[in-house]
């Protein structure tokens, strides 16, 4: 507790503040922004850009004086804010639509105050102009806060709702949100602490949260549901906590840190933004797996008896130690139901998946921009007057860093070839200071930024528009701007992800080795999870390039899913299953190791953890939903592929192909050479001398008949 004090009293007086950077090292786009911001060129830093209309239908700023001096006087003010490098103003040709670009410095400068101080320029000019105005672009993007998003609250709410459904009792329901909840006030502590060493992005730590949440009310949620065990079987508090650290606990840590793992994976990005988001996100998921197995039992054992269940639940607990509880019995007639059908669920569970992957094969990557936002944003509504006004592409322009330290005279040839391009609406060369070395030139597409043909009008410009236009000259020009970021970003992410994806499998199947001294169930549990994780990618095609049901998560448009949305979902669903893969394999190989039956283990471990695992899992949809229902397109696409692979993973992959295909493997799951079993490190998760007494162990022969649980034959 004193270190988590002092983790948020130095967060709060020493953390950094975080970054706005997607810089690609070794693209294009970068080395346009490396230029423009070694010539101390303010096309380098934030824009803000103000679009004004008329109030009154018909009227014009060509035609209208008062208008007029309403849009000046604004220019006027908005030159006048702190920080303003300068400010450019352009009228569409109908006359309708004014676009005031507001050049800022580099993000580092900047602060929330600066966003606040325009936003006051635009109140006061509101008040006394008959002018619309709207605002959107870079510094929006950086600082702008969004709307509360009730969804969380809901999601929050409804894991509460589930977890005194499922223990009946306050407390015991309490117990996990609090520690996660404190979890996650010093996880989002630690992230400005971070940034000291790291240049972490802005949105890391709402995806932390949103991770955080998930893992850490399951992580609170396995351990009490295994002390409630041992508390009902008549064991004592104190020795309960210590039965249940040493079992279920250390379930937690090795789930934990498969997260971890899999998260640190993003490394191989070769994204700085990606690994630093990702350190983030596994920084926060570690504090969970600490306060799980630190803060919980503290609080575990100040509860004492008063988390022994009472009542109807007290009488569940003497069925549950006599063999006769419910829901116990209930799962492990499911279990040994697709054990006898092994076979046939193993193949229609595979075909479900595959069915939901198959749109994967249309994922087409893209980047997002404030097009995307819902009405009610200032920020849409000024990107679709910029769009109505100066065309689709105005909304995203390319910007060209030209090098003239060697030509000075390339920059009329390259202005004409640009705007020659069937793919631009214009181009135009931005003032140069005499002392400068490098000219911009602002190129405007046809194309919105989310159009394909966009990316191959990009593309054209760097294979030959360009090339063509420097041929016989020293000098350079690269081509920089948000849309060629992200298109750079899109393009970094298809060559990276087969890096990262052999590198989180193989770190996975490495520790799931260790964990269960096996060599079929690692390899097992990674094919089954880039299925689901497959699966996931084909939802998020079908909901957000399809638009299938995008209503109702409150997407007005299809978009392409976002450039580094694969590399995080890979990431952190892959850990993720292998969580609920830890918490089942675990019990199942205590049963196979106390019985030495495949059959049996797999069907009694799916009868005393699928209770658990599937409110473990609800809670996390819940949580992950709630997220999906914000204006930030990246939170919904997160959300809702989380939540889908969450569900997939707790249910068709947990509950169904995984029981199918152990009972098919038979005892070959467990088969681990002995010259590998000298090699690996001996762990004991299984906690042989803390299991429940074999008295006090259900005899499902008995109480399940005539269903097979035995690799023989039939109960």
């Amino acid at each position: 507790m004193l270190l988590s004090v002092l983790v948020v009293a130095a967060s709060a007086g020493f953390g950094k503040q975080l970054d706005d950077s997607m810089a690609a090292p070794g693209t294009d786009s970068q080395a346009a922004a490396d230029l423009l911001a070694s010539a101390d060129s303010g096309a380098g830093g934030l824009t803000a850009y103000v679009v004004a209309t008329p109030g009154q239908d018909g009227v014009t700023f060509v035609d209208s004086r008062p208008a007029r001096v309403d849009l000046d006087r604004l220019e006027s003010a908005l030159s006048e804010l702190p920080k303003t490098l300068g400010t450019t103003q352009e009228v569409a040709p109908d006359g309708r639509v004014a676009l005031l670009r507001v050049q800022y410095p580099e993000i580092g400068e900047l602060a929330t105050s600066d966003l606040a101080a325009l936003k006051d320029v635009l109140a006061e000019s509101r008040a006394s102009s008959s002018l619309q105005l709207e605002a959107g672009g870079d510094l929006y993007f950086s600082f702008e806060q969004p709307p509360a998003n009730v969804g969380e609250v809901v999601g929050l709410v409804v894991a509460a709702v589930i977890l005194v459904v499922a223990f009946g009792s306050l407390l015991a329901a309490g117990l996990p949100l609090a520690v996660a909840l404190f979890g996650l006030l010093v996880g989002a502590s630690l992230i400005p602490l971070l940034g000291l060493l790291l240049d972490v992005p802005v949105w890391a730590p709402v995806m932390a949260a949103m991770v955080g949440l998930g893992v850490g009310i399951d992580y609170a949620l396995f351990l009490l549901s295994r002390h409630r065990e041992y508390l009902t079987a008549g064991v004592p508090a104190a020795e309960s906590v210590g039965r249940s650290l040493a079992t279920a606990g250390q379930a937690v840590v090795f789930a934990g840190t498969t997260v971890v793992v899999a998260i640190l994976g993003l490394a191989f990005a070769g994204l700085p933004f990606v690994t630093a988001g990702g350190v983030a996100v596994a920084a926060v998921v570690l504090v969970m797996v600490l306060a799980a197995i630190t803060l919980l039992p503290a609080l575990l054992g100040l509860a004492g008896q008063r988390l022994q269940a009472r009542g109807l639940l007290a009488r569940r607990g003497k069925e549950r130690r006599r063999g006769t509880d419910a829901a116990v019995l209930r799962w492990s007639r499911w279990g040994a139901h697709v054990t006898r059908h092994a076979a046939a669920y193993a193949v229609a569970g595979t075909l479900l998946l595959l069915a939901l992957a198959a749109p994967v094969l249309a994922l087409r990557l893209g980047l997002p921009d404030q097009g995307s936002y819902p009405q009610e944003r200032t920020e849409r509504r000024a990107y679709d007057l910029v769009a109505e006004g100066f065309g689709p592409g105005a909304t995203g322009p390319m910007v060209v860093a030209v090098d003239l330290s060697r030509d000075p005279s390339v920059v009329e040839p390259l202005v004409s070839a640009l705007a020659a391009d069937p793919g631009i609406a214009s181009a135009a060369a931005a003032p140069v200071e005499a002392t400068s070395d490098v000219a911009v030139i602002i190129a405007q597409p046809t194309t919105t930024p989310q159009d394909a043909e966009t990316v191959r009008t990009l593309d054209r410009l760097r294979s030959q528009v360009l090339p063509a236009a420097l041929a016989g000259s020293p000098a350079t020009a690269h081509v920089g701007g948000y849309t060629a970021t992200m298109s750079d970003l899109s393009q970094r992410v298809e060559e990276r992800l087969p890096i990262i994806l052999v590198a989180v499998v193989a770190m996975s199947y490495l520790l799931l080795m260790v964990l269960f001294r096996s060599v079929l169930v690692p390899l097992k549990a990674a094919a089954l999870n880039l299925l689901s994780v497959a699966a996931s990618y084909g939802v998020l095609v079908m909901v957000f390039q399809w638009g299938w049901a995008a209503s109702l998560i409150g997407l007005e448009s299809t978009v392409p899913i976002i450039s580094f949305i694969p590399l995080f979902m890979f990431a952190i669903l892959f850990g993720l299953s292998m969580d609920y893969e830890v918490f089942l394999l675990s019990r199942v190989r205590e049963e196979y190791l106390r019985t030495g039956d495949n059959g049996y283990a797999v069907v009694r471990g799916i009868g005393v953890t699928a209770r658990t695992i599937s409110c473990g899992a609800a809670i996390m949809v819940s949580v992950f939903v709630g997220f999906g229902f914000g204006d930030d397109p990246v939170l919904k696409m997160l959300g809702l592929g989380l939540a889908t692979a969450v569900f997939l993973d707790a249910t068709l992959v947990r509950l169904v192909l995984v029981p199918a295909t152990m009972k098919l493997l038979g005892d070959a799951n467990w088969w681990l050479p002995a010259w590998l079993d000298r090699l690996l490190p001996k762990l004991d998760l299984d906690g042989a001398a803390d299991t429940l007494p074999a008295e006090d162990e259900p005899d499902l022969g008995q109480q399940v008949p005539q269903l097979e649980v035995r690799n023989g034959g039939s109960a």
